[in-house]
């Protein structure tokens, strides 16, 4: 086995097993920044993310883009009005959609602390619909699927998301699957490998149901 062969082989383990692509707009070197992505970079390193984590590695390219979607994702990510637990459910389901791997690797065990069970989050990496014990994340989960497949909401799940969330909430669900479906557009096309020391991988196929 060559080098570059035994190269392919490990990041295909690092990646939980799947083929390994080529990360199309890695990390630039900070000592190339322009003035506008240091600013862009600066506010995201002394704001909640602590760095300039993985989606915006390749948005850093156009800084004035980057600051407008770091700071929307800062608001949905911490401070939604659904809260911490649904909207991180929120993003893992969206992630299941796009067949986003580093929003999954980054965001499954940050659900799981926030409260939602591991079985559900096992349910969704394998494609599954989980049988969810609370109402809540059931109905989060079916805003967010039928957003995102059927590209419509019905009229019994709108109305019971608005009953149960209020109109800010359900407001903030739309963006948190905008938002997101946003960021897995970025890093699929961009191919951005999901992070080595986030071990957590999706299963690749259709979506959970």
């Amino acid at each position: 086995m060559n080098d570059t062969t035994a190269s392919q082989h490990a990041s295909a383990a690092q990646n939980g097993g799947l083929p390994a692509l080529p990360d199309r707009m890695p990390a630039l070197d900070p000592s190339t920044w322009t003035a506008a992505q240091r600013v862009c970079a600066e506010e995201m390193i002394r704001g909640p993310r602590k760095g300039v984590i993985s989606p915006f590695v390749p948005l850093l390219r156009s800084p004035e883009l980057c600051t407008h979607v770091q700071r929307t994702g800062e608001y949905l990510r911490y401070r939604s009005a659904i809260g911490l637990r649904l909207s991180e459910l929120a993003i893992l389901v969206t992630a299941c959609h796009w067949q986003q791997q580093v929003e999954w690797a980054i965001h499954a065990p940050i659900a799981m602390g926030e409260g939602i069970a591991p079985e559900v989050v096992q349910a969704l990496a394998e494609g599954r619909r989980p049988a969810y014990q609370r109402a809540d994340e059931a109905l989060v989960h079916d805003f967010t699927q039928q957003s995102l497949q059927e590209r419509r909401v019905s009229d019994a799940t709108w109305a019971a998301c608005s009953e149960a969330f209020g109109e800010q909430g359900v407001v903030d669900l739309m963006g948190i699957v905008g938002y997101y479906t946003m960021l897995s557009i970025v890093m699929n096309a961009a191919q951005t490998p999901p992070p080595a020391d986030r071990p957590m991988r999706l299963a690749q196929g259709p979506s959970a149901p």
